[in-house]
Formats: C-alpha cells, sequence, structure tokens
C-alpha cells in the first residue's frame, strides 16, 4: 500500500509541477508587405467578410456555415461559422478599431473546444507599401496550460497566418 500511494504521490506532484511550468500565455503574429498604399490596406482589413477570400481556414472548409450580426467594418460586427473538424465552430466580433492602424477582435471557439483568443491586423507604413501584421493571443487556462508542453502554437498557427497573408497579397497587388 505504502509502494501504490508513493506512486500516486509521485504522479500527482509531477502533474501539479507540469501545471505550474506550462506556458499561461501565447502569441502568434506574421507580417507581409503588401505593395498597396496604406488607407486602402486598412479599409480592406476591417471588414471581417473579406476574409472569405484570402483566410487558410475558409479553405479547409468551403461548405462552412455561416452568419452574421450587425455592421462589417465596425466595432459590435460579430461573424459565426460552423464548420467541418478542421475549423470547428465559433464567432469573430470586432472589438476596436484604430482607423488606418489597428483592428482588435475577440474570437470566441465553441467546438472542437471552448477558448478565447484576442486578435489583430495591424498596418503600418513600409517601404514600397503597407506592412501588415496579423496576430492572435491568449490564455491557456490550469489546468489544461499542460498541453502547450506538447503543442507549439505558432507551429500550429503560424504557417496559416503565412499562407492567408500571401494570399491577401496576391488578392490585394491584383
Amino acid at each position: 500500500m505504502y509502494i501504490f500511494l508513493s506512486i500516486v504521490g509521485a504522479i500527482v506532484a509531477i502533474l501539479i509541477i507540469l501545471i505550474l511550468v506550462a506556458p499561461k500565455k501565447y502569441h502568434v503574429h506574421r507580417s507581409i508587405t503588401v505593395n498597396r498604399a496604406l488607407p486602402e490596406v486598412f479599409q480592406y482589413l476591417k471588414h471581417i467578410k473579406n476574409q472569405d477570400h484570402w483566410s487558410p481556414w475558409k479553405k479547409k472548409d468551403p461548405n462552412m456555415k455561416q452568419s452574421w450580426t450587425g455592421e462589417d467594418g465596425t466595432v459590435g460586427f460579430v461573424a459565426h461559422w460552423e464548420g467541418n473538424k478542421e475549423v470547428g465552430e465559433g464567432e469573430q466580433e470586432i472589438k476596436k478599431i484604430v482607423e488606418n492602424e489597428r483592428v482588435e477582435s475577440e474570437l470566441r471557439f465553441f467546438k472542437p473546444w471552448k477558448s478565447e483568443s484576442d486578435a489583430y491586423m495591424q498596418v503600418d507604413k513600409a517601404d514600397g507599401g503597407t506592412k501588415v501584421t496579423w496576430g492572435f493571443s491568449g490564455v491557456n487556462k490550469m489546468p489544461f496550460n499542460v498541453f502547450m508542453l506538447f503543442m507549439n502554437m505558432d507551429k500550429a498557427v503560424g504557417k496559416d497566418f503565412e499562407e492567408g497573408l500571401e494570399e491577401l497579397k496576391n488578392i490585394l497587388e491584383s
């Protein structure tokens, strides 16, 4: 019995240590330069519906169900989606717009698991056009943050951001 309790105690201690050392926050972002004037790029980006043309997730489920509430390109606009296993179910709400600088939104995922993240699209002047930065960040709640020891958010999502930004560049420069 002593051996059994010692093993259980050791497992619990290891889990507690893992929970304490596992990442509690994440931030993923990618940038690209678009050969187009900043105001034009910003006006395109602030409309969430335009993401259907360049988002890598739309490609993963072109038949996803979508609905919208409010006026696109304004604070309070909400885009809701229900898709296959790759895209899940969730919604994106515009929370803040700083004209010709940044659009901030909240991503709320319902399936395959519940989570919330803060997303943003930022534009800055750059040589030859406009630098577009797409990013998101969030908090890994304990004890689920342990899973982040085995999953790298930057690698998992970064590639999708790069693909989406390349498509965005193609659209805006054509």
